[in-house]
């Protein structure tokens, strides 16, 4: 693995992932599910902000507790057992990859809409291009951690320079003190109130552009201190994204009437003047570039330990000659890019809940079942009450209120893991058919498996039988 002890700056890293181009794609629907009201709109975008802190804090304490690569694996496999945490590799092994390829379509289109005015461009160069950016952040990975600090440091820099050139013309606007502009927010609670599952739908929407905050957790066995540089990262990058979020949110309300940011097929539509239609591409450009960058460099962690562990085929934990265990999702990713179509947002959040949810069940269990574990970070309980809470709302409110048949996939997708757990995992079958595919492969892709395997779970054993002592301490 690539290590960060030394060289990422902890709360750079975390800052430059979380800021995507969500914050470009998600307005639109957080204005569409709170019917069009702009205070009660900005409101969730507060509250989003909140939400994220308090998940992101519970999150952090596995992290701290299990300072490993792929925590999240080893909390859950050890706090509810291998039956559960198959379900939460199932939905990762297959959203994950389908997120990637959604942002990979999402890159590509706003690359491609500056040369398209006005107009919609061919499927066919936008597919290809999705195909070229993937593959070219696997060389990326695979050629070194100079490479990636490189480039998360640039697209930061460009990305935060164009948010905040958006940010300041929101603030000139009302410094002019345009009647037009005011008038929005002077009567910003006079449209109506959606109802609950709007309002769900609203948070799924605004909680996408601050996904990545448990990216740290995923490779915290590659973090300097861990226990205390992950809760004080999480604290510092999202009380800076939430500001900036706050600012830009202003701005577009500032520049575009409601009804114009619901009718823009993306931000750039609403800008007529050309230099800002080019800006915002190149902002979201490498918004979503830093963002699939992070996720290619962190993902294969958890797939890696669950391999480790006979959970998910031995393929997934091979590694290849520049030990960069990419590969596998990129191949997926790129699967996911044949049918030419966008994931929507709905189906990305609905599982990032469900996981969640499975985490916050793990860590209550774990706190009554081993309550003198030894927790370096240990966060109060509130928090993880308010997380469970809310996981529990946005999963099942849009389910009991208004049912859609997207939430009925995502469900039946959870549970046909149940056909592959039963037969493959719990009673080992079709294990020659898998090696000699698993061979095939390392021959084809130039891997095999790491040389300290053995000693690297051994090593997993006795943390978890004899975890280190250190002094608790509470956020």
């Amino acid at each position: 693995f690539i290590m960060l002890r030394a060289v990422f700056p902890w709360n750079d890293f975390l800052f430059s992932i979380i800021m995507g181009a969500g914050i470009f794609v998600a307005p639109k629907g957080v204005l569409k599910y709170s019917s069009l009201n702009v205070g009660v709109s900005l409101s969730i975008w507060a509250a989003c902000a909140i939400v994220s802190m308090m998940a992101a804090l519970s999150h952090a304490e596995l992290g701290t507790t299990f300072p490993r690569s792929g925590a999240q694996y080893y909390f859950l496999r050890r706090s509810l057992g291998p039956f559960i945490v198959f379900f939460y590799l199932w939905i990762s092994l297959f959203s994950t990859p389908a997120g990637t390829a959604a942002r990979g379509f999402l890159l590509a289109g706003y690359i491609m809409q500056p040369f398209y005015p006005g107009c919609f461009f061919p499927e066919m160069p936008k597919n290809c291009l999705a195909l070229a950016i993937l593959w070219c952040l696997g060389i990326l990975n695979d050629r070194g951690v100079k490479e990636v600090t490189w480039f998360q440091t640039v697209s930061t820099v460009v990305k935060m320079t164009v948010l905040c050139f958006i940010s300041l013309t929101g603030i000139v606007l009302f410094v002019r003190g345009r009647k037009e502009n005011l008038a929005r927010f002077e009567k910003a609670f006079d449209a109506e109130v959606s109802d609950a599952s709007q309002i769900a739908e609203a948070f799924l929407q605004g909680l996408y552009a601050y996904y990545g905050w448990g990216v740290l957790v995923k490779i915290a066995g590659e973090l300097k201190n861990p226990s205390e540089n992950i809760p004080k990262c999480v604290v510092t990058a999202l009380t800076r994204v939430a500001l900036i979020y706050l600012l830009v949110n202003i701005s577009h309300l500032a520049v575009l009437m409601p009804k114009e940011i619901i009718c823009c097929c993306c931000h750039l539509d609403g800008w007529s003047n050309p230099f800002m239609q080019w800006a915002i591409s190149t902002a979201v450009s490498s918004s979503i570039l830093s963002f699939l960058n992070c996720t290619v460099f962190s993902t294969s962690r958890i797939w890696y330990m669950a391999s480790q562990e006979s959970q998910l085929t031995l393929i997934l934990s091979t590694l290849n000659i520049q030990s960069c265990p990419v590969v596998v999702m990129l191949i997926f990713a790129s699967i996911l890019i044949i049918p030419s179509d966008l994931i929507p947002i709905h189906y990305v959040g609905f599982t990032d809940w469900v996981q969640l949810g499975l985490m916050m069940m793990g860590l209550f269990k774990l706190r009554f079942q081993d309550p003198h574990l030894s927790r370096p970070y240990k966060v109060r309980l509130p928090f993880e009450f308010g997380t469970m809470a809310m996981s529990l709302f946005l999963v099942l409110t849009p389910i009991i209120k208004s049912p859609k048949m997207h939430h009925f996939y995502v469900l039946l997708f959870i549970l046909s893991g149940l056909l592959f757990y039963l037969p493959f995992v719990h009673f080992n079958l079709g294990s020659t058919c898998f090696n000699k595919i698993t061979c095939f492969l390392q021959l084809l892709l130039k891997v095999s498996p790491a040389d300290d395997v053995d000693e690297y779970i051994s090593t997993e054993g006795n943390l978890q039988k004899n975890p280190p002592t250190t002094a608790t301490k509470k956020e």
